[in-house]
């Protein structure tokens, strides 16, 4: 999953760490995403893979809309994290019709 992460955003280095760094960012960004999109969590494991999830879509839109470069390191991997999970479930919830 690391790996994947590093070839899609290779112009934004999300680089927190291990995998377990990995988890806590998912699960920081995704909480806080899920809390701010949808007004409540949806589980750990669902934040996880939310954050993590928005970690690769956040990297790839900040690198692409600002042709951003370089580490962010672990603080900066929760925000990207986080606006990466933001935008995946606002389209979510508009796909879905607002039942997120």
């Amino acid at each position: 999953m690391i790996i994947a992460a590093a070839i899609v955003t290779s112009r934004l280095n999300l680089d927190p760490g291990s995998w377990i760094s990995w988890i806590i960012v998912g699960l920081i960004a995704g909480a806080i995403a899920a809390r701010v999109v949808a007004g409540r969590g949806f589980g750990c494991i669902a934040d996880i893979v939310v954050g993590v999830a928005g970690a690769i879509i956040g990297g790839f839109l900040l690198g692409a809309l600002f042709n951003a470069g370089g580490t962010v390191g672990f603080w900066g991997s929760i925000v990207v994290a986080f606006i990466g999970a933001a935008v995946l479930l606002s389209v979510l919830k508009l796909l879905s019709g607002g039942r997120l």
